[in-house]
């Protein structure tokens, strides 16, 4: 591992109260002036699941996946959080916001929680190989807009005018606006190829550094699932924030009056495309059978793809507790229940919370970067605090 040279005591040194004012004012101002000093035991970065690869006869690195570790110095937690990025972001959606504030690694370290925020393989700090990973995509800036930055303005799905939560106007120009656009990366074109990176790298993750909580966000929930089903005896937790859905079949949003549309297969097993451990086993997708409801549970909401009873049964993820998170105006809104369900059916017990449940209102997919961002994080580590009380 490499280390930065910010260890506790360091740290403590350097934030003195007489140069606090100094430090704050060169990294933001007010964002940072009603946060106390961070006080690490370890912050660092290291790399797993690296392998070489020959290509055209000249060796290569691929298969990595960078890590980023915060270890509090009061760590009294007994189990990290691995935090996995989704789709065209990176880590850093979780180390801080668009207008300058702390993110959630940030939160849960401050909770006592050692935290390790990754970069997926082929994303960021964790290199590109064309020649193994094959062509890479971006997404267009107007996306993001239509999708989180400026969501009511679009009104693509029944939620997305409940939108209030971005910190900035959402215009194009807008300081906020520019610093997710910034941020955003190419990505590896084939997400079947993106599933299986993850879930080896992750895996190994978890080998090295022993039994933690899995956050997984969007794109990711789809790498979250097989990892849990390798190693159920390592995760102890899956915080499923909007993960990747909905079950089998992909929504396309058109609008009023229709709103939805159905797209392609996305997950061919169901909540992923990488082979799960079902009970009867499922040797190929087809071995799914699948329906669709008639109706859906609400005129707001997408209808549910399902198994044919009898469901099979995932043994592996029944042995852990998850948590399925959704806001209010997400696009997720219409659909994050049919992953519920579809978990429900094979066995699990699911936690599902909505925010607007608990009065948390006006939360995009990217709740991590809103206004707000730390409400929810009390939310998760509630919910964790509960759960988790009886396990070390």
């Amino acid at each position: 591992m490499h280390e930065r040279p910010r260890t506790d005591l360091a740290i403590r040194y350097a934030l003195r109260r007489a140069g606090a004012a100094l430090i704050i004012a060169a990294l933001g101002g007010a964002a940072y002036a009603d946060e106390p000093p961070l006080m690490l035991a370890r912050d660092g970065f290291f790399y797993v699941n690296g392998k070489p690869t020959a290509v055209n006869d000249r060796e290569y690195i691929s298969g990595q996946m960078y890590v980023e570790v915060r270890i509090p110095a009061n760590k009294t937690k007994p189990y990290p959080i691995i935090m996995v990025h989704g789709g065209t972001m990176s880590g850093t959606n979780f180390t801080g916001t668009p207008d300058g504030r702390e993110g959630w690694a940030q939160y849960f370290v401050r909770q006592g929680y050692a935290v390790y925020v990754v970069d997926q393989p082929g994303r960021g700090r964790s290199g590109y190989v064309a020649a193994v990973y094959g062509p890479d995509r971006n997404v267009e800036r107007g996306n993001s807009a239509s999708r989180f930055v400026a969501q009511e303005k679009f009104n693509l799905w029944p939620q997305a005018h409940l939108h209030s939560q971005w910190p900035g106007s959402g215009e194009p120009d807008d300081d906020s606006t520019m610093q997710l656009a910034a941020g955003q990366l190419p990505a590896i074109g084939s997400f079947a190829r993106q599933q299986l990176l993850n879930r080896d790298a992750l895996v190994a993750l978890l080998d090295k550094i022993g039994p933690s909580i899995l956050l997984v966000h969007s794109q990711a929930g789809a790498f979250g699932w097989p990892v849990a089903d390798a190693r159920p005896e390592l995760v102890k937790a899956i915080l499923a924030i909007e993960p990747n859905g909905p079950p089998f079949y992909s929504i396309e949003f058109v609008g009023a009056p229709t709103w939805f549309k159905q797209g392609p297969t996305g997950l061919a097993y169901g909540i992923t495309s990488v082979p799960l451990t079902y009970v009867p086993p499922v040797n190929d997708p087809a071995d799914l059978a699948i329906v669709v409801q008639e109706k859906p549970d609400a005129p707001d909401l997408a209808r549910c793809y399902a198994q044919k009873e009898p469901a099979r049964q995932l043994p592996n993820l029944q042995k852990m507790p998850i948590l399925v998170l959704t806001a209010e105006a997400s696009y997720h809104a219409p659909y994050d229940h049919c992953t519920v369900k579809y978990l429900q059916q094979a066995g699990v017990k699911p936690t599902f919370i909505r925010l607007a449940d608990l009065g948390i209102h006006g939360n995009s997919h990217v709740m991590m970067l809103e206004k707000n961002n730390k409400e929810i994080a009390v939310v998760i580590a509630k919910w964790m605090e509960k759960t988790l009380s009886g396990e070390h």
